[in-house]
């Protein structure tokens, strides 16, 4: 009898660890493909989309033109926060997550099949746009969504190993992002590249829509969202009849934790400024700039550095299982800011390797944060207004942090010095550390607590 009930705890435990590692591999894949996207587009708008979209311009102008649509997409990303976070909070994680999942699969593919400013003049950039607006959409609604899948039904003193699965879909949407530009630059011409080659990459994000269906049929909700909805059905059944109306998720979230939302906001910003000038605008700074690298060799070594950026990130998310969330966040705060004044140095030298090495450890400091972030976020709110909560102080986060990054940088660097680069990160840094160390510590909280309140 004793061994029987023995093998029936066994054959359980080994079904939960499957079934999690079934969430986690399906949410790394999901957002690496969304991310993917996102990324797609910022080292597009670096190196095809002035010339292509905003011809007319100079070179600056143009750069700056392709940047600002970039950033387009980030203030669309709080507004899909605030959307699926609705949702998310009301009618579950996974479905949210199906349906931010093929926004950014049908987007995407369109970007790939739209006319240049050659063909369709004024209209080409304006509907550019609006497709990049409806990828800040659906990212601002993806986080939450995978993220959540994967924390919620995680034990807990593992939440932060497994919540890196989500947050491993960034630096791998940026390998495979690179690995298609690289791939597609190699096989084909410049000028064949330069017109229609770019849009191959773009139009491979078809395969989100597939990776979507897989969630929606295969996938359950997780336990907390469905012990928020056992509380819910006992309101309804409740004798003294039906609670009143409640108001939306959202609205509740920024009543119920707007020091929270803020302070979470606030640490992101070393994240999203380091990253996007990491991957992003050292693209253009690494071709045109004192060191004079070639496309492929600066898109190369982001892709090494993003390479050696994953397992780093798993071992601080581990770290932070069992050591605590805000110490490891702390560090890489105070790394990353250090950091940028080493990185341009490195890149100025014109020396491949030395370039790996200054964006690799941007990168690994900054995954010092990122990885534990899933888990952190997932532990500062409450079941019922968590998704949203999460989203807003991502979202917000990242429009402050990552929207203008590339922007800001160029300003800096061609109006003052690439010194002044280096400042803004550390500033970033700076702000980040403060907002962690006042969140406090979180490892270990419930994820059970329907209600909850600002910390």
């Amino acid at each position: 009898m004793a061994a029987n009930q023995g093998t029936t705890i066994q054959e359980a435990e080994s079904h939960r660890e499957q079934n999690m590692r079934t969430v986690a591999l399906t949410a790394l894949a999901g957002t690496s493909i969304e991310w993917y996207d996102f990324f797609l587009y910022a080292a597009a708008a670096a190196l095809v989309f002035p010339a292509a979209f905003f011809p007319d311009s100079s070179p600056t102008v143009g750069l700056i033109l392709s940047f600002g649509t970039f950033a387009f997409g980030f203030i669309a990303r709080p507004l899909g926060g605030i959307l699926f976070g609705h949702f998310g909070d009301r009618i579950g994680r996974k479905r949210t997550l199906v349906i931010a999942l093929m926004l950014m699969g049908v987007a995407s593919t369109l970007i790939g099949l739209l006319p240049t400013y050659a063909t369709i003049g004024i209209a080409a950039p304006i509907i550019l746009t609006l497709l990049r607006f409806c990828q800040g959409l659906a990212i601002g609604g993806q986080w939450g969504g995978a993220m959540l899948l994967v924390t919620e039904s995680a034990p807990a003193n593992e939440r932060g190993w497994y919540g890196a699965y989500a947050q491993a879909g960034a630096p791998v949407g940026v390998i495979l992002a690179n690995l298609a530009l690289i791939g597609t630059s190699a096989l084909v011409s410049e000028e064949f590249f330069q017109t229609w080659g770019w849009r191959i990459p773009f139009i491979a994000s078809v395969a989100l829509i597939g990776i979507s269906m897989f969630v929606q049929l295969k996938l359950e909700d997780t336990v907390a969202f469905r012990e928020l909805e056992m509380v819910r059905d006992a309101h309804k059944d409740d004798d003294a009849g039906a609670p009143p109306a409640r108001r939306s998720p959202v609205l509740e979230a920024l009543a119920k934790y707007p020091k929270t939302i803020s302070l979470a906001a606030g640490a992101f910003l070393s994240i999203q400024v380091s990253f996007y000038i990491l991957i992003a605008w050292i693209l253009a700074y690494g071709s045109q700039g004192v060191a004079g690298m070639s496309r492929d060799q600066m898109l190369s070594a982001v892709l090494i550095a993003s390479a050696v950026q994953i397992p780093f990130q798993f071992w601080a998310s581990g770290y932070s299982d069992r050591h605590g969330r805000r110490g490891i966040f702390m560090l890489g705060a105070l790394l990353t800011g250090l950091w940028g004044f080493a990185l341009f140095p490195l890149v100025d030298t014109g020396s491949f390797w030395l370039v790996v090495l200054g964006v690799a450890g941007g990168l690994c400091f900054l995954g010092m944060m990122y990885g534990p972030q899933a888990a952190f976020y997932t532990e500062l709110f409450s079941t019922e207004v968590r998704y949203s909560g999460a989203s807003l102080g991502y979202q917000i986060g990242a429009i402050l942090g990552g929207a203008f990054a590339p922007m800001i940088a160029t300003f800096l660097w061609t109006e003052l010095s690439i010194i002044w680069v280096s400042a803004y990160i550390a500033l970033a840094s700076v702000i980040a550390l403060l907002c962690v160390r006042a969140l406090g510590e979180t490892s270990g909280d419930s994820l059970h607590d329907v209600h909850g309140a600002d910390r």
